[in-house]
């Protein structure tokens, strides 16, 4: 048994992730915020929050991060504590550096000072490529970040190289693509699509307001992500991996199989501000595009190549984003009709 530490469980990946490592028999503790109110509904819906010790850890105070580990001498730790919504970082920049880089430097610097075996997985994002400059990504493509949250991202995942090539420490990271799943926060644009839509069916007379329709994501599903860290995680050679799944998918796609799942027929109309997504059985309006959704500077299109992981790893993608949009749409159709409990998040 692995004593495994945890940072951002109360999320999608952080829920999904200590529920599988608890099924391997894994003690897992998870930290959370100290003095903040936590949000369990994730953990309460997959029925593991009793099983997990959580941990009260301030990742952006590097004495509080020392002592954790001085303490509990895990023997892994999955750092997946972000500020992960890319809008909110043009709005906190600061904020977002601090928990993204200076949160990774606190734990790195503590294992290598306290002189620990413990193992550490880096939380890395597809976002760090930016402005394409090579397709499909793969791990030998330049970084080319086009946000405060992808400078950050991009800083902590030099940061783990690094370290791993200076001080030896065990530390990997995964470059992650986008990955959704039902426990998505409902502020990223694929459960704001979901579930919105099974409001829509529920009487909703509002439309879901987007912003571009036409960026263009490599979306995985959640789960299958966290088997690819684990195999990261568990591998005795250190190395970073792109996580994805080599196809592509439009906002708009995206948009149009939920409505289709949920009964409507959708039909888009206009271009650009003006694109609407119309509802040709009823004639109501389901989606309109708003400015305020655009970024200060946006990334448009990502696809990344899971080659390296499938040949040293093993790992294969099985669900693509339209079924991944059938997923969630089901799931937050049935919560809206109570068959599943609304978990809040």
């Amino acid at each position: 048994m692995k004593k495994i530490l945890i940072t951002g469980i109360t999320g999608q990946d952080g829920s999904f992730l200590a529920k599988k490592l608890i099924q391997q028999g894994h003690k897992v503790y998870g930290a959370v915020r100290r003095g903040s109110t936590p949000k369990y509904g994730r953990l309460l819906h997959l029925n593991i929050l009793d099983e997990v010790t959580l941990l009260p850890i301030e990742v952006t105070e590097f004495s509080n991060v020392f002592r954790t580990l001085r303490d509990l001498k895990p023997d892994m730790i999955y750092n997946l504590a972000a500020q992960s919504f890319v809008q909110d970082s043009f709005v906190h920049p600061h904020l977002t550096s601090s928990v993204n880089y200076l949160g990774v430097l606190n734990f790195l610097e503590s294992i290598n000072l306290l002189g620990l075996k413990t193992s550490f997985y880096q939380a890395s994002t597809s976002e760090m490529f930016g402005e394409v400059l090579s397709d499909p990504q793969d791990e030998f493509t330049p970084f080319n970040p086009m946000s405060p949250y992808a400078v950050s991202k991009c800083a902590a995942h030099q940061l783990v190289a690094n370290y791993r090539k200076s001080y030896g420490i065990n530390a990997s990271s995964g470059i992650l693509f986008n990955h959704e799943s039902e426990l998505r926060g409902r502020e990223f644009v694929t459960r704001k699509i979901t579930y919105q839509i099974a409001e829509m069916v529920n009487g909703r007379k509002k439309p879901i307001e987007l912003g571009n329709l036409s960026s263009v994501r490599d979306w995985g599903y959640a789960p299958e992500y966290v088997d690819a860290m684990i195999l990261i995680g568990d591998s005795k050679t250190p190395n970073d991996f792109v996580v994805a799944t080599n196809s592509i998918f439009s906002v708009r796609d995206f948009l149009k199989i939920s409505s289709e799942v949920a009964g409507f027929k959708p039909v888009f109309e206009g271009e650009g501000l003006e694109e609407k997504c119309i509802d040709a059985l009823s004639g109501r309006i389901i989606c309109e595009v708003n400015k305020k959704y655009f970024r200060p500077s946006d990334v448009v299109y990502l696809r990344g190549s899971y080659k390296k992981i499938n040949k040293e790893l093993g790992w294969t993608p099985k669900i693509k984003a339209e079924k991944l949009a059938e997923i969630m749409t089901v799931f937050d159709l049935e919560v809206g009709s109570g068959q599943v409990e609304n978990f809040g998040i």
